[in-house]
């Protein structure tokens, strides 16, 4: 397996959403945990107020080894130079526990995300900043899909994360990667047992992305066709995209994915309804999935 430029995440991971809907004291708690239990990254999104910087430096604050991944940090919601000055401040401050996962994702309708993001990428690497130089590097990967993102990932950072794909694009993305490139690989599940219920739930798991352009033009690449991709999803759209069943199905889906070429597997558990904690549920992964 191939590290992040020397940091070590371990073959499995969390991502979560759940810290949107958090106050601080219960991401503090649910951190500390994870940590305990020892996971060592937590993946966060930037998508429903939690400013993706300040996310990830509060989370490194209340953990000591941990490592914070932004996946991903949006390019729309701050200019280049912003970005910069955050990603060296926490490189600094939290010496190898920090990666700039940077995305195009929410960006305004008619933009081109490649374009938008060799543009971003190209303002960043020619700032400089009078602040304080850290010892450690800052780390960026991409979020990609497509091969020509995963050949900017390649080339320009340390490499890629995906986000609802099937195990046959994680295939497809280590050969566009090479043998060199990191490749993190997120992945939903759901721990039910009754394909009934399982399905209804990834549906409405689904329904925001099957409602999205951007992301209807991934699935297809995937395969899909548009009898998969109506009436929230066939049933092999929704199995391959959310891995339901009773822990020992879900850990052997996921395992598919490290055998596939991903290097890390960042693991979304849904189906935990709000003011729930996914806690109870990350405790089974980790003990199946953790060293």
């Amino acid at each position: 397996m191939r590290d992040l430029d020397g940091l070590d995440l371990g073959a499995f991971g969390i991502w979560t959403f759940d810290f949107e809907d958090l106050p601080a004291a219960g991401i503090r708690d649910a951190a500390q945990e994870l940590e305990a239990l020892g996971w060592r990254a937590v993946w966060i999104p930037e998508r429903d107020g939690r400013e993706a910087l300040t996310h990830a430096g509060f989370l490194l604050a209340l953990t000591e080894r941990m490592h914070v991944v932004n996946g991903i940090a949006r390019i729309w919601s701050r200019e280049a130079r912003w970005t910069y000055g955050a990603g060296l401040l926490l490189a600094d401050a939290y010496p190898d526990r920090h990666v700039l996962g940077l995305g195009v994702s929410g960006g305004k309708p008619g933009t081109k995300p490649y374009a938008a993001m060799v543009e971003y990428l190209d303002e960043l690497d020619a700032l400089e900043t009078p602040n304080p130089a850290p010892a450690a590097p800052m780390r960026r990967i991409l979020a990609a899909y497509g091969p020509k993102m995963l050949e900017l990932a390649r080339d320009r950072s340390a490499g890629a994360h995906t986000y609802h794909v099937n195990v046959a694009h994680t295939e497809q993305s280590r050969e566009i990667l090479g043998a060199d490139a990191f490749l993190g690989v997120e992945h939903a599940v759901l721990f039910e047992t009754d394909a009934a219920t399982a399905r209804a739930v990834a549906r409405e798991h689904l329904s925001g992305y099957l409602a999205s352009e951007f992301n209807i033009a991934k699935f297809r690449r995937l395969g899909y066709t548009d009898d998969d991709l109506a009436h929230g999803g066939s049933d092999r759209f929704v199995d391959d995209l959310v891995f339901w069943g009773d822990p020992d199905a879900v850990v052997k889906k996921l395992r598919g994915h490290v055998d596939a070429g991903a290097d890390h597997v960042g693991i979304q558990v849904i189906g935990v309804r709000p003011g729930e904690s996914a806690m109870p549920h990350w405790r089974v992964l980790g003990e199946a999935l953790l060293p």
